[in-house]
């Protein structure tokens, strides 16, 4: 019998031994839908492969791809292809073994390939088996998402479906942003490492996602365009790829361009946006305060400039683009401080005439 503890690895949730049965803490805020079989995408899942002498791992089955004949489930690198150490071929489940007591679940899936750790995603895709998921490509408590990918934004509305928290919704904070995240070889065990990206989407909020969710799209709220593939966070972030690039690195890993499964829906321009804005998904309303393009790319020229410094200050784990504090209108260098190292870097107000914001935060890990 696999024996677990109470204890967070790379993508599993917490699991505890109670009076010699398994209890699992925390369902999605969706209901049970997300970590049971179930046909839709944004559910429980992962490689069957994927656990050690103690532990078991799962993560989110975000969404689906096709490159015109075929169609693949799209999740992380980490959740499917076991960060870099799986074979084409290996079952994929659903639900994950972590929502299955650690036994083997129906297959649903063959890992087929992954964009390997440092290419700047972590993205990976397995061939969907015939009937075994939805193939419109249907999130659960999202529906169908839009096929086109729209570019992240600061202050873009974006809602996702995973494995964990379920469906939630927040704002994008920065863009853009160098961050360094912490893996580790095997479920619960095995060496940690350390994987930096570039250009990458920082959401900050504590309820937006948690372990278990990797693997997630993150889609806008006015159209469900993809947007991110969430892949690692904090107890108070979470980090996207961006969409787009995702796609690239993955058709080139396959050898055949892959476009999202959905609905093809044009993207509404920015400054419609407050007009004509109808969120499609439940529990959003309001208009979107987007950082203007202007601010944004002031912002980011500076951070080009002073990035390498920034990311080689101990104690910084993120350097990006967002809005100042006090204006949303005004665009600003925002800098992820890890709340728990032992030196606890200064900066300035401003850097070359932007605003610098800090955030603390814990260390990036992937989910």
């Amino acid at each position: 019998m696999v024996r677990l503890r109470n204890c967070v690895v790379v993508i599993v949730v917490a699991i505890l031994l109670v009076a010699g049965s398994l209890a699992i803490p925390g369902l999605a805020d969706g209901g049970p839908n997300h970590q049971v079989r179930n046909l839709h995408f944004g559910v429980s899942g992962g490689n069957v492969n994927d656990s050690s002498r103690r532990f078991c791992c799962s993560g989110t089955l975000g969404s689906l791809l096709t490159d015109g004949t075929t169609q693949y489930i799209l999740s992380n690198n980490h959740v499917l292809a076991r960060s870099d150490q799986a074979s084409p071929g290996e079952d994929i489940s659903q639900p994950g073994l972590i929502d299955n007591n650690c036994q083997i679940p129906p297959i649903v899936a063959d890992f087929t390939v992954a964009s390997p750790l440092g290419s700047n995603v972590d993205a990976a895709i397995a061939q969907l088996r015939t009937g075994q998921m939805d193939p419109t490509g249907f999130i659960e408590d999202v529906g169908i998402p839009a096929s086109a990918v729209q570019s992240p934004s600061v202050g873009l509305s974006v809602a996702k479906s995973g494995r964990t928290t379920g469906f939630t919704t927040a704002t994008i904070s920065s863009i853009n942003t160098s961050v360094n995240v912490q893996y580790q070889a095997s479920c619960g065990q095995g060496k940690k490492f350390v994987v930096s990206y570039t250009d990458q989407v920082v959401i900050n909020s504590s309820t937006f996602s948690a372990g278990g969710d990797s693997g997630s799209l993150i889609v806008s709220n006015a159209g469900h365009n993809p947007v991110a593939l969430l892949f690692a966070g904090s107890s108070t972030t979470t980090i996207g790829n961006p969409a787009g690039p995702v796609l690239s690195a993955l058709s080139t890993s396959l050898g055949r361009t892959l476009t999202f499964v959905g609905i093809g829906a044009p993207i509404a321009p920015i400054q419609n946006l407050k007009s004509e804005m109808q969120p499609l998904v439940r529990g959003v309303g309001g208009d979107m305060q987007q950082l203007p393009q202007r601010a944004a790319d002031r912002a980011r020229a500076v951070l080009e400039v002073h990035r390498n410094n920034l990311m080689a200050t101990p104690g910084v784990v993120g350097a990006g683009v967002g809005a100042a504090a006090d204006n949303d209108a005004e665009g600003a260098i925002v800098v992820y401080v890890d709340k728990t190292a032992s030196f606890r870097p200064q900066f300035g107000a401003a850097l070359d005439g932007v605003k610098v914001k800090v955030v603390f935060t814990d260390p990036f890990v992937a989910f």
